[in-house]
């Protein structure tokens, strides 16, 4: 396969979901089509058009952090920390004993497509109700949405890049892409990298409901998020993180890592459409994985499996569908497809990176997870899905797509590790 640089590999993954908060609990809930989806908890609901979310449920940032630190930090940024160490504990990372030079060598890129927004009402109604003098010290750092990168940088001392980046849905898979740059142009050796979102709050949930974009099912939140079935009526809106550590191929050999899936490119393409609705053929998404494709000199019919933005919305899974169409040709009919969306709902900026990981994790143990809730074809929407049951098959190559409000569309294509 064609590089442009050096490679890059995957060596340690964690997340925060709606369906498990470590990587083992969310891959078993994947495999088994568990549904996240339940009313929410975190407010009162009764004067919205939408009473459910896929929230994080069962966390407790002191199991991950001292009570100082998750005191400083937003519920999104608590997710990315819990996130971000275990996948250094999964990449048998032990930051205490890293030498100066690798500190240096050392980087960090959390996007977040909204930020603090939890911490930003909290505060907002402070200031109203008590006046400015009220408002807490930390308002500031709690809201803004590179603060987890540099507190992850500040408490495990890496001083190489660190940075945030947004670009909505999209937003995990850029900083994939940062991290994935950063090393093979030789600013890192090693990164971490993903998303975080923690915004269902209040005015959240009721401008998603402005802009006609959830689903409304209250009387049947766990089958609401139905992407590809004629009866989806929007998304469901999901949070919690996604953390990667990425690494150059020979240090990560050097140092006896365990290799989990070698990333080999990405695509990236604007539809230049619309704010928020996605362009009807699909014809951004198609560019996007074409050339990521003959960027990493792939043909189409390498690829097993495509882990699909799949959001439940009307146009969106046309235009994705159109798209996969579009690049693949008959293989698209051959191909593995399936939206975990329909599990963890739509984790908005933390979408892309929670979904590269189900990507790598589908790769490592050749099993594809379902689409769940699936029950009435849509004859727009006819390819092979994994409806309702996971599948086991060889995966040697995969794909997630992400794509995001702007017109933003992003594709990262992992393969299994390499064994030279």
């Amino acid at each position: 396969m064609t590089q442009h640089g050096k490679r890059v590999v995957i060596t340690g993954m964690g997340a925060i979901t709606p369906i498990g908060n470590s990587i083992p609990e969310f891959w078993e809930a994947l495999k088994q089509g568990r549904s996240g989806a339940g009313p929410i908890t975190a407010f009162d609901t009764s004067s919205h058009a939408t009473r459910f979310a896929c929230e994080v449920r069962g966390f407790d940032p002191l199991d991950h952090m001292d009570r100082k630190r998750a005191g400083r930090l937003d519920p999104f940024g608590q997710y990315a920390f819990a996130a971000s160490a275990e996948a250094l504990r999964d990449a048998s990372i032990n930051t205490d004993t890293l030498s100066e030079e690798e500190r240096e060598r050392f980087g960090v890129v959390i996007g977040n497509g909204i930020g603090g927004y939890q911490s930003a009402e909290a505060q907002m109604r402070i200031y109203f109700e008590k006046g400015p003098r009220r408002v807490s010290p930390l308002y500031v750092p709690l809201i803004i949405p590179n603060m987890p990168s540099g507190i992850l940088a500040i408490d495990f001392s890496l001083k190489g890049p660190s940075y945030s980046v947004a670009s909505a849905c999209a937003t995990g898979n850029n900083a994939l892409f940062d991290a994935w740059s950063l090393i093979q142009l030789g600013y890192a050796d090693s990164m971490l990298a993903g998303s975080a979102e923690a915004c269902i709050t209040p005015s959240l949930v009721a401008g998603f409901n402005a802009a006609k974009a959830l689903s409304t099912r209250n009387d049947s939140p766990e089958t609401a998020s139905r992407p590809f079935d004629a009866e989806r009526d929007g998304f469901v809106m999901g949070e919690g993180a996604g953390m990667f550590v990425m690494e150059e191929y020979e240090h990560a050999k050097r140092r006896g890592a365990r290799i989990r899936a070698e990333v080999l490119g990405f695509g990236l393409s604007t539809d230049a459409h619309h704010i928020t609705a996605p362009e009807p053929e699909g014809l951004g998404a198609s560019r996007a994985m074409n050339d990521m494709l003959k960027r990493a000199g792939l043909a189409p019919e390498a690829v097993d499996y495509v882990n699909m933005h799949g959001t439940s919305t009307k146009l969106g899974d046309i235009a994705e569908t159109k798209a996969i169409k579009r690049v693949f040709g008959a293989h698209a009919y051959k191909l593995k497809l399936s939206s975990s969306k329909s599990m963890t709902g739509h984790m908005i900026s933390a979408a892309a990176a929670a979904e590269a990981v189900v990507t790598v994790l589908a790769i490592e143990n050749d099993c594809i997870p379902p689409t769940i809730n699936f029950q009435t074809p849509d004859p727009e929407c006819d390819l092979d899905y994994t409806l309702n049951e996971a599948c086991e098959t060889p995966v040697r190559v995969g794909i997630s797509n992400s794509f995001g409000f702007g017109g933003h569309n992003t594709s990262v294509l992992f393969a299994k590790a390499p064994k030279d």
